[in-house]
């Protein structure tokens, strides 16, 4: 098979996992990245005064059912075992999340077992009139009732969002699971973990071999492209057509730094449900690496915003306006001609790491198999609409 010489841009998690795959077949892969470090929002750097492992780009936290994704990335790194188990500090007290049977008895003065608890919420609590939430505020009364909604959800979701939950989709809510037991791990998944020496370690393990080429301080142009048999782009769909026709909407996060002599808040995420608190939650990152011990620590306020022309994209937001000028992008990327567009900002989409991952893998068989049969490779390996 003929090699090929592949442009990436992007060297976070899309672009180091398809690239490492196509090397490892043979093929020269160019990475090139506008930041100054590799990893993209995942990037972890250790803070110099304090020795803390900081996620620079806010915490993230590596959860999956799928085994072959979880044993791809202990290729590159040691992880070790690590719950998410947050708290949110509301009318004066500090709960746990997701809601559970702690929260519940806490939150009402009661001490019920969880089919009480059960009863309670379903029977006396929730707002069995709405039979099919529309909304995620319906969602929510149907789901806990207007106390518990209040408490926990409302006031953090107009800080996240930036607009009234009646205005968002049900199923952003149906992400988030209400317990009768006293569970207080954040995710559901079968594996969990960090990677021991954090996320760019790990990413670093991945770009390492002799036919990968990684540039960084290099924004992408399309006249690269020339260079190239073809480019996986997991930049913003729209600036690959320099925003021809609009911007997509998101969400962008701004934190404020501070660092503290000890322990701060004893827990790694402290969400902060009220509206009168501007900052949706705080993260004390020691506690991301639980086996290792530090005297001070690094903190983040989290503020979400909508995102301008020069800020870092992090949610997309898809609600009908964005969703309309999806479509169009899509169309126009149809039919562009040797790119394919590639994770959370070349498809439009929220992903996970374990998915973003998942979904690089098949990308790059896909692409090894199309080349192998001398075939074009699509601009999308994955349904975006």
């Amino acid at each position: 098979m003929k090699t090929r010489q592949f442009l990436m841009v992007g060297a976070g998690l899309s672009g180091a996992v398809i690239g490492r795959e196509l090397a490892e077949h043979g093929h020269e892969v160019t990475i090139v990245d506008s930041r100054s470090h590799i990893g993209g929002n995942c990037h972890t750097e250790r803070d110099a005064d304090t020795d803390v492992m900081v996620h620079v780009y806010g915490p993230h936290i590596f959860h999956t059912d799928d085994e072959e994704v979880w044993n791809y990335v202990n290729r590159y790194a040691n992880f070790l075992p690590y719950k998410n188990r947050v708290k949110t500090t509301s009318k004066g007290q500090v709960f746990s999340l997701p809601v559970n049977l702690h929260t519940i008895n806490q939150f009402f003065g009661k001490t019920m077992r969880p089919d009480e608890a059960h009863a309670f919420i379903t029977q006396e609590q929730a707002d069995t009139s709405i039979a099919d939430p529309q909304s995620f505020e319906e969602q929510a009364m149907r789901f806990v009732g207007r106390d518990l909604y209040e408490a926990f959800f409302k006031g953090y979701t107009i800080k996240q969002w930036g607009c009234h939950p009646s205005e968002l989709p049900a199923s952003i809510l149906k992400r988030l699971p209400v317990r009768f037991n006293y569970d207080d791990n954040y995710f559901f998944h079968k594996f969990q973990g960090m990677p021991e020496n954090g996320y760019t370690d790990m990413i670093a393990g991945i770009l390492d071999h002799p036919s990968i080429t990684v540039k960084l301080n290099t924004t992408f142009e399309r006249s690269m492209s020339d260079e190239f048999d073809h480019v996986f782009y997991s930049g913003p769909l729209d600036g690959y057509f320099d925003y021809e026709l609009g911007r997509l909407g998101y969400r962008t996060l701004d934190f404020e730094r501070f660092t503290y002599d000890g322990d701060y808040q004893g827990c790694a995420v402290m969400n902060y449900g009220e509206e009168k608190v501007p900052y949706t939650r705080i993260t004390e990152h020691k506690h991301f690496a639980p086996w290792e011990a530090h005297d001070g620590s690094v903190c983040y306020r989290e503020f979400s915003r909508a995102a301008g022309p020069d800020d870092i994209p992090y949610y997309p937001i898809r609600q009908v306006k964005e969703k309309a000028l999806l479509n169009e992008y899509v169309e126009r990327a149809n039919k562009a001609q040797n790119v394919t567009f590639v994770g959370r900002l070349g498809t439009y989409r929220y992903l996970d790491m374990d998915v973003t991952i998942r979904e690089s893998l098949d990308t790059a068989k896909a692409a090894l198999e199309a080349v192998s049969e001398g075939k074009a490779l699509t601009p999308f390996f994955v349904s975006v609409l």
